[in-house]
Order: structure tokens, then sequence, then C-alpha cells
């Protein structure tokens, strides 16, 4: 789950981050009262939206005159942002956050991130701030600094000054960044994110630290024990399809291929997409109905997938468990029959009740392709779709 710009640095005030001071706003006259209130005679107007590289897309403008900042606003929200981060059509921009414009004398960047292969988190750091950190890994690996935390202490703090010492920050600047990246760490930990990215951290003032952009993203499966990350969460900037899912019980990520997925399990969904592309297909969705799938529960994930205009062909591929044949034929037949499917279906069936499946599916008349494996079904559907081109 991602949240914004300003609700990142709202948790990170929280744990002691400095941050500049600034608000959210969701039209031009809040705006400008809000640079009222924060003082001063610069101000920076960044719209919110969930996709980096805003500054490349017009979305982040500095104001001289708390005019500029009510005209900046104006101009920024209600409109369709587009990053290198977002599709052609971009993103709607409904909110704003203004804040005090600083004084930058250096940049750097400080992430933390999930390590798989370490299973540690891992600090990242580098003098290169403000540069997106997967160019500066490729282009200057050198400049890149990478820590793993050992789970059983923490981060202490000689690990806090190894890290600061080799991106240059030293002197009066040592001690703040050790408090800062142990702070960092303990929300990180805390809240079970995934990630977490200042960018630039920047010294201003002339020895002071502060972040002055930032982003985290948080473990889905972990944030119902956490209310105050739940109510961060912001619905519209996410896929209607994928909050649809969420609401019926099913993992749902949109792609941009035209063959629509079915399946169980998150691995056999991740086969499945292999074999699909295997064949010179393009899958249009990761979707796994989990264990215990009702006939309903496959009627509702064959009309999430339909929802999407790209889809050409649509594969079920079960592999039943926990899950029976005999159900998942039952929701097949309901979604055709009552969705007028107009879309070639390829079903694979293996597992329990198998055969009690197959039974219920030939005796519906329907039109559906039968197939007797993966690979089998991934050609199928991949055919499918050529023969509608």
């Amino acid at each position: 789950m991602n949240i914004h710009e300003y609700q990142t640095k709202e948790l990170l005030r929280s744990y002691g981050v400095p941050v500049p001071d600034g608000r959210v706003a969701d039209s031009d006259a809040s705006a400008g009262i809000i640079a009222e209130e924060i003082g001063g005679d610069r101000w920076v107007v960044k719209a919110q939206i969930h996709a980096g590289g805003r500054g490349k897309g017009g979305g982040v403008q500095l104001a001289d005159s708390v005019e500029d900042v009510r005209k900046h606003a104006d101009h920024i929200i209600g409109s369709r942002l587009i990053t290198p981060q977002t599709s052609s059509a971009g993103k709607l921009v409904q909110r704003v956050l203004v804040e005090s414009a600083q004084d930058i004398k250096q940049e750097f960047y400080l992430g933390l991130i999930i390590d798989r292969i370490k299973q540690r988190i891992t600090i990242i750091a580098s003098a290169s701030g403000g540069m997106e950190i997967e160019e500066v890994a490729k282009t200057d690996p050198d400049k890149v600094v990478r820590e793993a935390v050992d789970p059983a202490i923490g981060l202490p703090e000689f690990q806090c000054r190894k890290i600061a010492a080799r991106i240059g920050l030293t002197g009066p600047l040592m001690p703040q960044a050790v408090k800062l990246m142990r702070s960092l760490y303990r929300c990180f930990r805390d809240k079970d994110a995934l990630m977490a990215e200042i960018n630039p951290l920047a010294i201003v003032d002339g020895d002071k630290l502060l972040a002055v952009d930032a982003k985290m993203s948080f473990d889905g499966n972990a944030v119902h024990r956490y209310p105050e990350i739940t109510n961060y969460r912001d619905f519209d900037e996410e896929d209607p399809k994928e909050v649809e899912a969420t609401g019926h019980g099913l993992n749902y990520i949109a792609l941009d291929g035209n063959v629509g997925c079915i399946v169980n399990g998150a691995g056999l969904a991740m086969a499945t997409m292999d074999a699909i592309t295997l064949h010179n297909g393009s899958p249009a969705n990761f979707l796994d109905v989990g264990g215990g799938a009702s006939p309903e529960k496959i009627a509702n994930a064959f009309r999430i997938v339909r929802k999407d205009p790209n889809v050409k062909a649509i594969l079920l591929n079960i592999f039943a468990g926990i899950n029976r044949c005999d159900w998942v034929a039952e929701g097949v037949v309901q979604a055709m029959q009552k969705q007028a499917i107009s879309e070639p279906v390829i079903v694979r069936l293996s597992g329990t009740n198998y055969e009690l499946g197959q039974e219920i599916l030939n005796k519906s008349g329907l039109p559906f392709i039968n197939a007797t494996d993966l690979d089998d079904a991934a050609r199928k559907a991949v055919d499918a779709v050529n023969s509608l081109s």
C-alpha cells in the first residue's frame, strides 16, 4: 500500500524525522491560506499523486508570493499529471502539498528496503541525492552504500556513523544523521513498511539535515494492524478493479496485456503468466482467487477481469487442493450464463473433484475451450487472441 508524500511526512515527523513546515490543500484558496500561515517569502507547491517524477511533469512549482501559490495550486489541482511513472493518461491531481521552500546546500539519498535475498531490512544511501537511485547504481555503483540491519540488535549508532561517513555527512552533521537514520528505521520497523525513501535528504540553513521529499509503502497484508496507516489509503489513486477485487477477497493486479488470468495460488498465477509469455502472449492481469473459492467468487473474478477492455481471452487455471473443481466449474457456468461472456474462455482444471468438475462443464453446453495442462492452456489462450486479430 502506497501513501502520499504529505502522509509520509506526517508519519516521519511523529518519529522525530525533521521535515519542512507544510500542509495539504485541496483548493487554491486553502493553498493560499496555508502559505500565509507558514510564513516566509518563498514556497513550493507539490502535486500529491502515487507516482514519482512529479517535477518532470510540472507537478512541483516554486512560488515567490501567496498569489503565485494560489495560481500554481489552481493549475495543478484538477489536472492530469503525466510523469515517467504514470501511463500516458496520467493521474488526476486532487490535492497539493504547500511547504516552505528550502535553501539547499547539498542533497543526499537515504532509503530503507527489504532485501529478500538477505532477509534483512537494508539501508541504501548515496551522496547523489535528488537523482533516481536505480540510475546512480547503474552508472556509478560505488556511490551507493548498502548496509543490512541485524534484526537481533536493530540499527546501532556505529552502523549509522559508518553510513554517514561514507556519504560525506561528517562533523556536526554526523549526530543529526545518526538520529535521523535510527528514527527512520524505527518507523519502518514499527509499521511493517516495505520501502521508505528520503530523496533528497538535504543540508539546509548551513548545517541542518531535512527530509525535503519522502515516500513510503507498506505491506498490504499487515496494515490491518495499524489503523493510522489504513486511514492513509487513497482509493482514488488505485485501480478501481483492484479495489473491488479486494472487497471480494481476490488478489488482483492489472497489467497491460490481453489474456485475462484467473488462477488459484500466487505461484501458479506467476507460472501461468510466464507460460502465456512463453507462447508470445501477454497477460492482462494477475488474479489469485485463493483457497476455498466459491462459485460466487469465481463469477466475481470473471466480472472483474472483463472490466479491462484490453482482455480478448480468459484463461482459468485451477489446481484444486483446498479448492474443489466442481465449485470452480459451477462458478464458470454461472459467469458464462449470467454475464453473456463473448471472449473465448480456456479452462484447465486439475485436482480435487476433477471428474465432477469436468462433468458440470460438459453438461452445461457452453462454448469453453478445454485444456489438458498449463502449457496447453497457455497456447490455446494465445491462439484464441491471435485468431481475433
